[in-house]
């Protein structure tokens, strides 16, 4: 027998271990078409390559695969790729709460060996399923693999950004990390041409491309405290900073991260909210419709709006003046 037949029995053995529990030597022989001699000779083969396969006692015997340090490779039929490759499609954009970086990192390996017949598969599954999420933005899932496999790697990306004002450039960046808001996914990264620490909505990326250029991981800020600061005050003209009569917890459950940042406060009983805007009647606005009681820090000028703001509703509330009668 040739070795690549020998190799691909002691995968397909590998398969079956994987499949259940535990197994006899006849049913391993016997769906291997081989002895029960060659079943032994093939398990001792595992062993060598790091597999724990344990023996189990008793009439007959058997075969099982112990937990190793390594998870051992998944060989995976036609289904199963199919239905792990849909689920972590799903998974990574946000839908299984705390599994998006997980499951893009299995994501990027997964695509790597998959044959373009699967791929094709999963793509047409995922494009054909909806989820009840919340309105987000959606991102192309080929978008977030080369990302996380850049990530992975420690290779540089190149791609064209859509600036607020419109217009498109192109940047080159060494990329740390991508943080979900659960709306929407942001890249931190070190942008090469400017030289310092960027935040890039994934959204506004286009023709994005994993070039050959190896970058040596430098020192970086945490990711999702950076991106957080970022798309909660960076973007906008105004800047506020309110306390509310509220636990941090009640807080952050009226206002998204994405929104604003809800901080401790030193007075007991309440937090501090730091939210941008380019409006301050909006942001004013905002704030009232919390329904939470308010005291403005900073900027003055967002006291006068919430004075103007309290004069319009006081007007709205007054009941309207009777017609005077005709004449």
């Amino acid at each position: 027998m040739t070795v690549e037949a020998t190799t691909e029995r002691v995968l397909r053995l590998l398969a079956l271990l994987q499949r259940r529990a535990s197994w006899t030597a006849a049913e391993l022989a016997a769906e291997l078409g081989v002895t029960d001699r060659s079943v032994r000779r093939d398990v001792e083969r595992l062993r060598a390559l790091g597999y724990p396969v344990h023996a189990l006692p008793g009439v007959g015997g058997g075969y099982r695969l112990g937990a190793g340090t390594r998870l051992p490779p998944l060989l995976l039929d036609d289904e199963e790729a199919i239905a792990t490759g849909v689920s972590l499609r799903l998974a990574s954009g946000g839908t299984v709460a705390g599994a998006a970086e997980a499951a893009l990192r299995a994501l990027a390996k997964l695509d790597q060996v998959m044959p373009p017949r699967l791929r094709a598969e999963v793509r047409a599954v995922h494009g054909a399923t909806e989820t009840l999420v919340g309105p987000g933005v959606e991102i192309d899932a080929e978008v977030l693999v080369t990302l996380a496999r850049a990530c992975r790697d420690a290779v540089r990306v190149r791609f064209g950004y859509a600036g607020r004002q419109g217009g498109e450039r192109e940047r080159t960046v060494e990329p740390v990390r991508m943080v979900t808001t659960g709306r929407r996914w942001y890249l931190m990264a070190w942008d090469v041409d400017r030289a310092d620490w960027r935040t890039f909505r994934l959204d506004r990326m286009g023709e994005v491309t994993a070039t050959d250029w190896r970058f040596r991981p430098r020192e970086h800020p945490d990711p999702v405290a950076y991106v957080r600061r970022s798309v909660t005050e960076s973007p906008y003209r105004h800047l506020a900073r309110v306390r509310l009569r509220a636990p941090v917890e009640r807080v952050r459950d009226l206002v998204p991260p994405q929104v604003g940042r809800v901080e401790e406060d030193d007075r007991d009983g309440w937090c501090l909210l730091v939210v941008g805007g380019d409006d301050l009647n909006w942001l004013a606005g905002r704030v009232a419709m919390l329904g939470l009681d308010a005291e403005v820090v900073d900027p003055p000028e967002l006291r006068e709006a919430a004075a103007r703001l309290a004069r319009r509703l006081t007007s709205m509330a007054q009941p309207p003046e009777p017609a005077e009668p005709a004449g």
